[in-house]
């Protein structure tokens, strides 16, 4: 059969899903000696893989026909086997071990995957190997070593990184600048972050988002809502990412008055309000005391989570309604949502406030056994407090005496102060 017939075979079987059809007209069509034209179905080919066997049955054939060296080809396979959710991560840096001269796409794509794994660390091995053989980075690379160094959170290697940002001229870059101020943001850094942004003549929205969330994040509320009026003076227009973080940023500096004037602008807009912006909502009404609007807002959600149950109940807690935070928490409860630490910890305090001892006691005391939550050091001095106020000092003792092993000198006492 004609190559131009069987390469219109293997195109026709990929288009109805035929995958192991494809594969096997494939390798026919694909002989050492055929000219490279002859091949274009491959790239199709990996794309429609839906399997790492399937996809080694190709990677075999260029092995056996020579087309290993084909860097394009390769690339194609590595791409497959390191981003892919059926690909093998391990598999792909074999690949790359053995492709005699890698290109700077397969590098890139390396370092990309190892940068989002549990290992980020390898990620900037990896660059330094790329370096040694003189591969030069370019703008797509720095990126993914950021966000090596955002998972590591280490200040040190974003300076090292930052310095060669500098050496190869990529400081103007927004999307390497960007990663330069997650990775500063999130590692200690963020007055470095903020001279990394003030260096900068021309900023988009995602440059002020991670600025102003790397604010947030580092509990600097009051920059947060400076930098995001500036922002607005500079005529961005806010995305629910901003806005999640001002909310944030208004939470934590009794904002109230801007938290609303936000509010009305996503309601002018007619913003979706999905369950991470209408949960920053309700958690800045909750801690701003206005628990009405917190609790409007909480009803008004379509979808919510353990975070939005979280805000309302411990807003409630933390300004004494203990009634209606039990009253959630029991809703909760019903409505088949598992708490978490923070949600028991709320109740906890409720308890304290309304002084409900045997509650609180059953709060406690089920953390573990009923939901397979290990108290942590504020659920004891909650439940010390909560004992202490009770005159139940002799049970408040034996509890510390049982968690010392957990705490060190400076957790044990603030939790004896509580008797």
């Amino acid at each position: 059969m004609p190559p131009s017939k069987l390469t219109f075979l293997v195109k026709f079987s990929l288009a109805h899903c035929r995958t192991i059809t494809a594969l096997a007209l494939h390798q026919t069509l694909w002989q050492p000696s055929s000219p490279p034209a002859q091949h274009t179905p491959l790239s199709m080919m990996v794309d429609k893989c839906k399997s790492m066997d399937q996809l080694k049955q190709i990677h075999a054939q260029m092995i056996v026909t020579s087309r290993i060296h084909d860097t394009f080809a390769a690339s194609r396979l590595l791409n497959f086997y390191a981003l892919s959710a059926s690909g093998d991560l391990n598999y792909a840096l074999k690949l790359l071990e053995h492709t005699p001269m890698p290109n700077l796409f397969m590098w890139n794509t390396v370092i990309r995957a190892q940068a989002s794994s549990s290992s980020p660390f390898e990620g900037l091995l990896l660059y330094a190997d790329m370096r040694r053989r003189g591969v030069i980075p370019g703008k797509h690379t720095f990126p993914f070593v950021l966000k090596a160094c955002s998972n590591m959170k280490s200040i040190k290697c974003c300076e090292q990184v930052h310095a060669h940002v500098l050496k190869f001229g990529l400081d103007s870059d927004l999307h390497v600048v960007n990663g330069l101020v997650r990775g500063y943001s999130v590692s200690d850094g963020i007055d470095d972050a903020r001279r990394v942004f003030d260096e900068l003549d021309d900023r988009n929205l995602s440059i002020w988002t991670t600025m102003i969330c790397g604010y947030a994040q580092n509990d600097s509320a009051g920059e947060a809502i400076r930098l995001f009026d500036g922002m607005i003076a500079d005529g961005f227009e806010p995305n629910g990412v901003v806005l999640c973080s001002v909310l944030s940023a208004c939470a934590q500096s009794a904002c109230l008055d801007l938290g609303e004037q936000i509010h009305e602008y996503i309601q002018e807009k007619g913003m979706e309000l999905n369950v991470i912006l209408g949960t920053a909502l309700v958690n800045m009404y909750a801690k701003n005391g206005s628990l009405a609007k917190a609790k409007q807002c909480f009803y008004g959600l379509k979808q919510k989570n353990i975070a939005t149950w979280n805000a309302l109940i411990c807003g409630l807690a933390v300004h004494g309604h203990v009634e209606e935070a039990i009253h959630f928490f029991t809703k909760l409860e019903k409505e088949k949502v598992m708490p978490n630490d923070i949600t028991l910890l709320g109740v906890l305090s409720a308890c304290c406030h309304a002084g409900l001892l045997d509650y609180g006691r059953k709060i406690f005391y089920s953390m573990k056994r009923i939901y397979g939550i290990e108290p942590k050091i504020k659920h004891y001095g909650c439940m010390v407090d909560l004992l202490g106020r009770g005159g139940q000092v002799v049970e408040a003792e034996e509890l510390i005496k049982g968690m010392v092993w957990k705490a060190d000198v400076c957790d044990l006492g603030s939790i004896v102060e509580c008797l």
